[in-house]
This record gives C-alpha cells, sequence and structure tokens, in this order.
C-alpha cells in the first residue's frame, strides 16, 4: 500500500515505511498522483504523454511512461497497475490519498478529525518543470482543496466554538485564514474566536489588515456581512491589553477554558435558534447552585449571540432588587434594549415609561411627551415585540430569584402576549430563596411554552482532570491524576473554586491531604462562611488575590466592602485612582472573573469570595477609608 499526504507537503511511504528515491521523482510522483485523482483512477497513454513529457519525442515520452510505470509495478505490486487497449488504470487499493479521507470524514461532518488532514496547500512546493499540463491541473487541484480546506477548518471551528472549546477553535480558524488569506468565511470565523476570548482590539487590527490585503490582492471590499460582523464586534465591551497580557511577575495570563458545559452550551443556542426559525417564544431556565459556572455559561451563550447579530438585553438581579418594584424589567431596559435597531418603532407612549425612568432613553428619544407614558409592562412588551420584527430578540436575566414581584409576574405575560414573536427569556437562578412566581412559569414549559429547564451539576471527575490538563499543561499525567483527585474533593466540583485551585497550584500551593467532603449536607455554597471552606480553597483565593495588580487588589478590596452593583465611579472613589487607572484594574477583574459587570455596577461572582476577601484581606482602617471616600461612613 501506498500512502501520500499531500495536503501539505508531500510525504510518501510505501507498506509503513519511507518510498524508495526513485518512487519519488517528480514525474514518477506526478504521474501516481495523477491516475490516483483521475475518474476510476484510468487515463490513455496519450494523455499521459502529453501530460508529463510533451516536449520530448513520442518514441522517448512513451519510453518514460513507461519506466515510471515499471517503478510504480516495482513497489506497488505487478497487478497494481493495468495497460489495455491504450488506457492505463491503477488497480483499486493500490494508492490511498489524504484528499479522499478528508472528503470521507468530511460527508461525515467529523470536522475536527478533517482538519487534522490539512497541513497546507496540496502539494505544497511540488512543481514539475516543463510539464506545463501537469502544472494547470495542480493549479486546478489547487484550487479545489484550497477551498475544501477553508470549509473544513472554518466548520470544525464553529462547531468547537459551540462547544465552548475557543483556543481550539482559533486554532482552526486561524489556519483556515493562513491557507486562503483573502477568504471572507475564514475572516469572519477568526474574527468571532477572537471576539469570544475578549479579544476586541486584536480582532479589530486584523480586519484592518484583512481589509488592506483584499484591497492590495483583489481590488474589492470586505463584503457587507463581513462590515456587519466588524460593528458587532466593536460594540461589544472589550477588555484593555494591558489587563490581560500578563502577571505583574511577567507570567503569561491564561484564561480558563469553559469546561464540561459542552451540552449545555449546544442546548441553549439551539434552543435560541428554534425559536428564531419557528417565530415562537421560548422560555429557557438554567438552574443550580452558587459557583456551578450559571453566569459564566449565560455569557457564552450571549457573547455567541451578539456575535450573530441577536438583540440581547441582559440583566442580573440582586438581593435589595426584590422590595423595587419594577426593577428587573428597568434593568433590562438598562441591559441592552435601547441598542435594539428595531427599537425605534416602538410607540411613543411605550418609549415613555423607559424615558421618564432612564436618562439614556430620554436622550434617544427626545422630545417624546412623559406624561402619556403607558405601565411598564406594557412598554416593554410593546418595545420587545417591535425589536422583534427588525430580529429575533433575547432577555436574559442572572441570579432572577432576586427579581421583584412585578417584574417575574411581567416576564409571563411578555411570553403570553407576543405568542408569534422571535423572543427567547433566559431566567438563570438558584433553588433558593423559593419564588413562587418563576415556579410557576417554568412548569408551563411542555405546556403552553416552548422552553427547556436545563440545571448545571458540579464538574464531574473527567471534566476536572480536563480542567486540570489545559491549566498545568506541564504536569504529567500522574501529577495531573493527584492534583484532579484533590481539586475534586476540595472544590466539591464547583467551576468557580476548582479554578483557583488550580491557579494556586500552578504558584506552588501544596494542597495537603484530602480533607473531608463539602459544603455540608443541605448547605450551598452561599450558604456556607469562609471559616467552613476548605483550607487549600481560602488559600488558592488569597494567593489570586496576591496575583492581581496593586490597583486590582485596591479596587477588588473595595468592592467586597461596598457590595452588590458598585458603579465604576464610586470604585474610582474609594481607591482614589484616575478614570483610566479604575478601568485597566476593572478590566483585569472581570477577566479573572472575579467580578461581573452590567449597566448597574460591579458585583462579585461569588458571595463566599467576597466574604473570603472582606475577612482575609481588608484591614479595619482600609475599610474605614473606603466608606469614607464614598460617603458611607465618617472618620473615628
Amino acid at each position: 500500500m501506498i500512502l501520500c499526504r499531500t495536503l501539505g507537503p508531500v510525504d510518501v511511504s510505501v507498506d509503513g515505511g519511507p518510498a524508495p528515491p526513485d518512487l519519488l521523482w517528480r514525474k514518477h510522483l506526478a504521474l501516481l498522483l495523477y491516475l490516483a485523482r483521475s475518474p476510476r483512477r484510468v487515463r490513455s497513454r496519450d494523455q499521459l504523454v502529453g501530460l508529463l513529457w510533451g516536449d520530448r519525442t513520442e518514441v522517448a515520452a512513451r519510453h518514460s511512461l513507461s519506466e515510471a510505470l515499471r517503478v510504480i509495478r516495482r513497489h506497488a505490486g505487478d497487478n497494481s497497475v493495468e495497460t489495455t487497449g491504450g488506457q492505463v488504470r491503477l488497480a483499486a487499493g493500490v494508492v490511498e490519498v489524504d484528499v479522499d479521507q478528508l472528503e470521507t470524514l468530511a460527508a461525515a461532518e467529523q470536522w475536527e478529525a478533517a482538519a487534522e488532514l490539512i497541513a497546507g496547500e496540496f502539494l505544497e512546493g511540488f512543481a514539475v518543470p516543463g510539464a506545463s499540463e501537469f502544472e494547470d491541473w495542480l493549479a486546478a487541484e489547487r484550487n479545489l482543496w484550497r477551498r475544501q480546506g477553508v470549509d473544513v477548518l472554518v466548520r470544525g471551528s464553529e462547531a468547537l466554538a459551540q462547544t465552548g472549546r475557543i483556543q481550539d477553535a482559533s486554532s482552526l480558524a486561524a489556519r483556515a485564514l493562513a491557507l486562503e488569506p483573502t477568504s471572507e468565511r475564514a475572516f469572519g470565523a477568526t474574527l468571532r474566536c477572537m471576539s469570544l476570548t475578549g479579544d476586541r482590539a486584536g480582532a479589530l487590527e486584523l480586519f484592518d489588515r484583512f481589509r488592506a490585503r483584499l484591497a492590495a490582492e483583489a481590488g474589492t471590499e470586505p463584503a457587507e456581512e463581513t462590515r456587519e460582523l466588524v460593528e458587532r464586534v466593536r460594540r461589544e465591551r472589550g477588555v484593555r491589553p494591558e489587563a490581560t497580557g500578563s502577571w505583574p511577575d511577567g507570567e503569561p495570563v491564561v484564561r480558563p477554558p469553559l469546561e464540561g458545559r459542552a451540552g449545555e452550551l449546544g442546548r441553549l443556542l439551539a434552543a435560541v435558534a428554534r425559536s428564531a426559525q419557528e417565530r415562537r417564544p421560548s422560555l429557557l431556565v438554567l438552574e443550580g447552585e452558587s459557583g456551578v459556572g450559571k453566569t459564566r455559561l449565560l455569557e457564552e451563550v450571549l457573547a455567541r449571540l451578539r456575535l450573530d447579530g441577536l438583540a440581547v438585553a441582559a440583566a442580573r438581579a440582586v438581593e435589595g432588587d426584590r422590595a423595587e418594584e419594577w426593577s428587573g424589567l428597568v434593568a433590562l431596559a438598562r441591559g441592552g434594549l435601547l441598542d435594539a435597531p428595531g427599537i425605534g418603532a416602538t410607540s411613543p407612549e411605550a418609549l415613555a415609561a423607559f424615558a421618564a425612568v432612564l436618562p439614556e432613553w430620554r436622550e434617544r428619544f427626545r422630545g417624546i411627551p412623559l406624561d402619556s407614558a403607558r405601565p411598564l409592562a406594557r412598554a416593554l412588551t410593546e418595545a420587545v415585540a417591535a425589536a422583534a420584527e427588525d430580529r429575533p430578540v433575547v432577555l436574559a436575566l442572572d441570579d432572577a430569584q432576586w427579581l421583584d414581584h412585578d417584574s417575574a409576574s411581567a416576564i409571563g405575560a411578555i411570553l403570553r402576549d407576543l405568542s408569534g414573536a422571535s423572543l427567547t427569556v433566559i431566567l438563570v437562578i438558584v433553588p433558593h430563596p423559593a419564588r413562587p412566581e418563576l415556579d410557576e412559569l417554568r412548569s408551563r414549559i411542555g405546556r403552553d411554552l416552548n422552553g427547556e429547564a436545563i440545571r448545571l451539576r458540579p464538574l464531574d471527575r473527567a471534566a476536572l482532570r480536563r480542567l486540570a490538563e489545559r491549566m498545568l499543561p506541564g504536569y504529567e499525567p500522574v501529577a495531573i491524576d493527584r492534583v484532579t483527585r484533590r481539586v475534586a474533593t476540595d472544590s466539591a466540583g464547583m467551576p468557580l473554586l476548582a479554578v483557583e485551585l488550580l491557579r494556586a497550584v500552578t504558584l506552588g500551593l501544596d494542597l495537603g491531604t484530602i480533607s473531608e467532603a463539602w459544603p455540608a449536607p443541605l448547605r450551598t455554597l452561599d450558604q456556607t462562611l469562609p471559616g467552613e471552606l476548605p483550607d487549600a480553597v481560602v488559600a488558592a483565593i488569597r494567593i489570586g488575590f496576591r496575583r492581581l495588580s496593586p490597583p486590582a487588589q485596591r479596587v477588588l478590596a473595595a468592592a467586597a466592602v461596598l457590595g452588590d452593583l458598585v458603579p465604576a465611579p464610586v470604585l474610582e472613589r474609594a481607591v482614589s485612582l484616575g478614570p483610566d487607572d479604575t478601568a485597566i484594574a476593572l478590566d483585569e477583574l472581570e477577566w479573572h472573573r472575579w467580578l461581573v459587570a452590567e449597566p448597574r455596577g460591579y458585583s462579585f461572582v461569588a458571595r463566599i469570595v467576597r466574604r473570603v476577601i472582606e475577612r482575609d484581606m481588608v484591614t479595619a482602617g482600609q475599610r474605614q477609608r473606603v466608606l469614607v471616600a464614598t460617603g458611607r461612613g465618617e472618620l473615628d
């Protein structure tokens, strides 16, 4: 069996060993590959002679063809080539070419396996001087397999991105763009991956280079679809490069991957796609204990939907919202609804309802009489209906268990009243405290509401091992097994704590002996006090805090003192930093998932982490100075 790898520099083996030199002579190898790629693997002698030996006399050319066929038979077997009636046929099973395998894998949609076959251009660097017909065939094959290669790599990248494997997806997209630097599909896939990894600035720089190259080589501008994608990336909240480049000690920053959530991510995205396609509203409920990764998963879903061009309004409720009427609906209005392209078609009365309570709406829709404002619930229904006429709409509420009663009830009314709208509502909740309004809404799924209820559970041992392998790339398998066992016990499978433990391990933290399982029976992470956490977890949080830049440490300490939804200007006053330095520190804290942001301000990803920081990393004097600087306390 002769095996030919052609997608990249040509590589030939015979029966598992190196190919003999005479088989690798350019025209011998060209003949073999041309026959292997021919329909039914057959060509006429005259065609083969003209293909490779057209510069010779007929006698000399036919002799060279016979000699080349003799070499193939010598190494592939006497029956490997049939020559009858002026035809030359390559027998079945003599040669295996990687492009045939690529076609088989692509037909089965095994994109990742197919992508492994692509190492570059078809027969990269290969040429047969003086054989112009062969060179024409080679150019056509290269164009064909370049297009096929880009298609496989882009589809593979998209499939990986849909499962949360963004780094792997980025690698495939970058290979596609390297294979065809002017491919808009490859560029779009690369741009999406860069945006999803938080590199908004790098994505926009890549667009400038792509546009210049397209103009220079093809004399064209990027297509409208590409320009629209770039504009969506431009509107995304970016993280400053200073916040993501390296730790203060110079070590590179590696952002933890989304591990163990591929199934849930795919289900959520598929459900939104169904709602958009069928123009029917749906309700998605994402439930799980604190620290299990609900917020991270929601962020990943919403980032993909924004890049796909959907209108997304998102907010995070806090405990204080429960007593404030309509705070949930107002938070959604501030969380992106104003930016929905179709929002201008909303009735003036509905717009007035939001303009009366939100300055940004009042600024956008100047001159609307506020005295004609509709009730907020009706106004939100009308605004969503108008936006959904232009494109699918997604309303997402994190920590929805803290929604006020009126807003929680209004969500159900919106889903009922907009029966023909492309609308998806995503509610992210923890089981406690119980909310009858939300329980009733969830009970309607499958009866009179489309949707799904998805419960996130702690990561299992296999997922924790994969996470450890990615975050500890230099560790041997035995060491990975040992670390995984200890992290599984000390983190209880909570991704938030597992990541902090693994980060601390990279800095030399000794996890010590395996402690007893926790949290205690019938206790959640939110109900756990800092003193009840395993010592290794507390140590990991402290180490992670100390690894932050000094400005980020000061901002995080102030956030721990001030509580939920702290606006950036308040944090700026609390730590006496300028706007730019505060913004860089906040970007760093978001990037490393200490804090999450929404239009109303910044909050800790998990309450227990805030408690540990406030207890262990903030002095009494520091606490007092923060409160005084923000007008919440007085000097003794």
